[in-house]
């Protein structure tokens, strides 16, 4: 494409309407807004950078969230291999209820506040495929082609993901008393 202008409007015409989808994901992956902004941005810059590789009439939101995950996997994994650092502050800071709804707030929860939580407790394998497929509404094959993995393993992941958000939530309402048959009152 020659013309900067018509390429830029193309881009934004494609990319654009699907940046909310891109940063809901960004963010249950993260749990961490800043963060999750940064990805999206990340995303977008390496979309743009490459766009003149993308076919118009392809599938566009795969594209995308291809992009996404490589770019939260990168800095994951570039994460876990730099030591933590933390301010003394951070940690004498007791930890409370007041953190919980901080991180849910700034989370942009429409679930239950637990939902979000159990989502969070899911190992990134298994959460991963949940959102991609369960929230954002790929497909099996987009989300194989976003993970670079079989249609089989996603299937598989996502089933042991539902199975142990499932579980987290059944113990939630077993704790909180949900679900407990009571005779009506009198």
């Amino acid at each position: 494409m020659s013309d900067p202008d018509e390429r830029r409007r193309q881009f934004e015409s494609i990319a654009l309407p699907l940046m909310q989808g891109l940063y809901n994901t960004s963010l249950r992956l993260t749990a961490d807004g800043d963060e999750a902004a940064d990805i999206v941005q990340e995303t977008f810059l390496r979309a743009y950078r490459t766009f003149d590789n993308f076919r118009p009439g392809t599938n566009a939101r795969a594209w995308l969230f291809t992009i996404l995950y490589s770019v939260f996997a990168n800095r994951y994994h570039e994460a876990k291999r730099r030591p933590r650092m933390e301010a003394v502050e951070e940690l004498e800071a007791p930890a409370g209820p007041e953190s919980d709804i901080a991180l849910v707030a700034a989370w942009g929860s429409r679930w239950n506040p637990e939902v979000e939580r159990a989502l969070r407790r899911l190992p990134e394998d298994f959460r991963t495929p949940l959102l991609l497929i369960d929230v954002e509404g790929l497909s099996y094959e987009e989300a194989a082609a976003v993970l670079g993995c079989a249609v089989g393993t996603v299937g598989s992941r996502l089933f042991r993901g539902r199975k142990l958000l499932y579980a987290m939530l059944q113990e939630y309402a077993h704790q909180a008393g949900y679900g407990k048959h009571s005779a009506p009152d009198p």
